[in-house]
């Protein structure tokens, strides 16, 4: 425990117990004084805090054990943590300061309830008016954590003058405490800006710092009070390095616009802000100038204006002091990703700290190097990394791989080095996840640069020999079976994937024979030596693979009818299963024997969540389910929609949404909405439940106003008769759309009933009822509604079996977003289609993503989408959308979409 949570040095060594030895031969150990603790024995020692004659000594060795126990995650119930406090309390009667200050941390970690407060707060009121300045700075910021605001009004006027307080420990506390209350009680702390104010003039760093924070958060939702703030504070009154840090950081803010308001309303071309940061660039301390350079770096300025901050960081590079070092070359590294020129100059610098002891700054400074080398540099550079990648963990290497590919990208006639280096990497000590970071790297260098094909094909079969990884050695052959036949001596790859059918494990065994197959159906030539190999895996151990084995000689040999011609095999063997396993699972388990076969073509390609459960009142029993809940949730709706003679005309259901919820939590009545969709029609099944145990609900039915949704005519309802309590029931009303349209608009949604007082004790209603309406929420059919998530196990051969004809390509800007994640997640939401090969996870800090989808369109219009996205200014996305569908004015359509969301 460090000493400052103590108060002093504290010897315990009844609790030092060895836990970890350093080395084997090492006699030394290391002890923990904390090794072994019990809450139950602790919890015993704590009746020491009631003793007479109070040992400080031994109370501090117990608060210590307290506080570790609760820092490391243990709970205490409502007794324990209401006796401990109440023991706790009686330690103020002990004058000694380090026993005190350890009272107010526990006091503090405990958050007593409201009415434990009140006990305490005369002992902390009392040594707020202490003299000792360090008990009153304790006592406010512990007395502020645990108030309400009920007794914040009474201790108000103490605050106020803690923050005009001389002493500046006193006044810190007081408004870092202000910056805490202002979240629950902000129209409190507003009434503290005049003492606030004067505590931003106050000439103690500290103080200063903490003022500008509160008196920051008091004006935050006021813009023009913000911009007249930063005004003021940037002509020079700010002395305290953090506070300057602090108001560099309030100028640039995106969100308050101070940079662009400035350039807009200064007429004569001035920019004081901007100017502002410039000067920061020359104040010292360091601290201040790397927070300038940092906010210059990440603006949209002229190239001229980012010389001197690019200048600054340039000098760090060269100083004694590591952390200048490592905060230069980082911000270096992501000026490298959008501005590469700018950084040039600093090249020689960086290569200087390749040598650096701090493997951090070494990666970091590689890494830049990397994205703004041109191509005469990439061969000198690759020899420099080479020494290098010995001496750094798993994780730094990860990084400079991942910038390797992305120079080879940039340069690609310089593969040959590029990939020769990230094949002996392979043969290097490291983990799985470095390892799978070469490989996937080689996997695209290989699919965005043909002539690297044949290469790096070599390169994986070289490494696949050793592979000690199951994942990578399946991933490897999988992909070496839809490359390696296209490349000019398809043989010389036989030998590395029979090796694997000899070798492996059962896993890699089974892939190996999949890719044989693969060869024998592309290259005709292959095909007898293909046979014998796969008659030699008929007598494998495995059942996995003596099935594939079986069934690829058959396919192969035309003894099994997969379809009408070769193409139909090709599929077969290369084509996507695009049934998610889940419901194939679920169509199986229900599927009754009978002289018709199991027909797979009948089974759901929606990829489908878990239904979500019916909300329930507090504290009553759950309420019945919502809709009949047959063994499959892909097959409910399509059964139970059926069963209902006003639908059964629709025709084929094509999708159903998750359950949309129409009421808040907790309220009488639970409603969420669920939206079937037709070729021509659309089903609104509206949800109910009855939490009111009073009350029997008859005639129940919901009138829904599609004035917003012009596409929509509603051509029938069905209400619900009676709706008990503790039950649920379905009421729907259908709309006619034009067909295959996607159609979309806005529905308004009253519920409307009859209400009949039940008696709880006999459970009978009255006979009279009185008509009574409840409001719902409004809830809209989205473009997203008309497309199934069908998912598909390889994209790219999806892709290229698409017609080309089909293909739409646009680019869009997606304007200012919050990441690049945000902006990838949202044109997912749009589409409503399924990612694919997990490329709907971006990378930290990123700077370009591609993500893959797939669905089915409303008609059973496969689609496939690439989405590239890269940032092109502080946070501006922009995105390039190529479609290929089975139908190409769906291609036009989902440009549309994405065009009108």
């Amino acid at each position: 425990m460090p000493r400052s949570l103590v108060g002093g040095d504290l010897a315990v060594p009844e609790m030092a117990q060895p836990y970890m030895k350093k080395d084997d031969d090492d006699e030394e150990v290391e002890y923990s004084p904390f090794f072994g603790i019990e809450k139950g024995a602790v919890l015993q020692e704590a009746r020491a805090f009631h003793d007479p004659q109070l040992d400080v000594r031994r109370c501090s060795q117990v608060i210590t054990k307290l506080l570790y126990l609760l820092n490391q995650g243990e709970t205490f119930t409502k007794v324990e943590a209401t006796e401990v406090f109440f023991a706790v309390t009686k330690l103020f009667q002990s004058s000694d300061a380090g026993l005190r200050r350890l009272v107010y941390l526990m006091i503090k970690e405990l958050s007593p309830s409201s009415d434990e407060v009140i006990i305490v707060t005369s002992s902390l009121m009392k040594d707020m008016n202490s003299k000792t300045d360090m008990y009153r700075a304790n006592a406010i910021r512990v007395l502020c954590r645990i108030i309400d605001g009920t007794l914040l009004t009474q201790i108000e006027r103490y605050l106020k003058q803690a923050i005009v307080d001389k002493n500046p420990v006193v006044a810190s506390a007081a408004l870092v405490s202000g910056i805490h209350l202002a979240q629950a009680n902000p129209e409190i702390v507003k009434r503290w800006s005049n003492e606030v104010q004067e505590a931003v003039q106050s000439r103690a760093p500290l103080v200063q710092f903490h003022g500008l924070a509160l008196l920051h958060q008091i004006r935050q939702n006021d813009r023009l009070a913000i911009s007249k703030l930063v005004s003021s504070l940037t002509r020079g009154s700010v002395r305290s390095p953090l506070a300057q840090c602090l108001l560099i950081r309030y100028t640039s803010q995106g969100k308050l616009q101070v940079m662009r308001e400035s350039s807009m309303n200064t007429q004569n071309g001035d920019r004081p802000f901007f100017d502002f940061l410039e000067s920061s660039l020359r104040q010292k301390p360091e601290m201040v100038e790397l927070e300038a350079a940092r906010k210059i770096t990440e603006m949209d300025v002229t190239s001229r204006e980012l010389a001197p901050a690019i200048t600054l960081l340039q000098s760090f590079l060269t100083s004694h002091k590591p952390v200048l070092r490592f905060a230069a070359v980082r911000t270096l590294n992501k000026v490298a990703m959008t501005r590469p020129l700018a950084v040039t100059n600093c090249n020689v610098d960086l290569e200087s700290l390749m040598l650096d002891t701090n493997r951090s700054i070494a990666t970091l400074a590689i890494t830049t190097l990397l994205k703004t080398g041109n191509e005469s540099s990439v061969d000198r550079l690759m020899k420099q990394i080479t020494s290098f990648m010995s001496d750094i963990a798993d994780e730094f290497k990860i990084v400079v791989v991942e910038a390797i590919r992305s120079l080879c990208l940039k340069f690609p006639l310089k593969y040959r080095s590029m990939l020769n280096f990230l094949s002996n990497s392979l043969r290097e000590e490291g983990g799985f996840e470095y390892k799978k970071a070469i490989v996937d790297s080689i996997i695209t260098l290989i699919s965005e640069i043909p002539d690297a094909k044949e290469i790096g094909l070599l390169h994986l079969c070289e490494f696949i020999e050793d592979c000690e990884f199951t994942y990578l050695s399946s991933q490897i052959l999988h992909f070496l079976g839809n490359e390696g036949p296209r490349t000019s001596d398809p043989s010389r790859y036989i030998r590395y994937i029979y090796n694997r059918v000899i070798l492996e494990n059962a896993t890699v065994r089974a892939s190996a024979v999949s890719t044989l197959a693969k060869f024998g159906a592309l290259v005709d030539t292959l095909k007898p030596r293909i046979f014998v190999l796969l008659r030699r895996c008929l007598f494998d151990t495995e059942d996995e693979v003596r099935d594939r084995a079986t069934l690829y000689l058959q396919t192969l040999g035309g003894e099994v009818s997969i379809g009408n011609n070769e193409k139909d095999a090709n599929d077969f063997l290369f084509g996507s299963f695009d049934v998610p396993l889940a419901n194939l699972e679920a169509s199986l388990r229900t599927y009754e024997p009978s002289e018709k076969p199991f027909d797979i073509s009948s089974v759901s390609r929606e990829v489908r969540s878990l239904p979500l459960q019916e909300k329930k009142a507090p504290g009553k029993k759950a309420p019945a389910a919502a809709a009949p809940a047959p063994v499959s949730a892909v097959d409910a709706y399509p059964k139970m929609l059926s069963s209902i003679p006003e639908f059964s005309g629709f025709g084929k259901l094509f999708k159903s949404s998750e359950p949309v919820e129409l009421t808040e939590a907790e309220t009488e009545y639970a409603v969420n909405v669920v939206k079937h969709i037709y070729d021509s029609y659309v089903v609104l099944q509206y949800n109910c439940t009855n939490t009111i145990e009073e009350q029997l609900l008859e005639d129940v039915t919901v009138c829904v106003d599609a004035s917003d949704a012009e596409e929509f005519s509603e051509i029938c309802s069905k209400p619900l008769a009676s709706l008990p309590y503790n039950s649920a029931g379905q009421i729907f009303v259908a709309f006619e759309k034009p067909e295959r349209v996607p159609a979309i608009g806005k529905f308004l949604n009253l519920l409307k009933f009859t209400v009949k007082e039940v008696d709880t004790s006999t459970g009978e209603a009255d006979e009279d009822g009185v008509e009574d309406e409840y409001q719902l929420e409004d809830f809209e059919i989205v473009a997203a509604d008309y497309m199934l998530r069908v998912a598909v196990s390889n994209f790219r051969n999806a892709w290229e079996n698409m017609d080309p004809e089909s293909e739409r390509v646009d680019e869009y800007g997606l304007g200012v977003r919050e990441s690049l994640a945000e902006a990838v997640g949202a044109v997912i939401n749009i589409l409503g289609m399924q990612p694919c090969e997990g490329t709907e996870v971006v990378p930290r800090n990123a700077r370009s993503h591609t993500c893959l989808l797939s669905g089915v369109f409303i008609g059973g219009v496969k689609v496939l989408v690439r989405l590239s996205f890269g940032l092109s200014g502080p946070n501006e996305v922009a995105m390039k959308l190529a479609v290929r569908s089975d139908d190409p004015e769906v291609s036009d359509k989902i440009h549309e979409i994405v065009a009108s969301g």
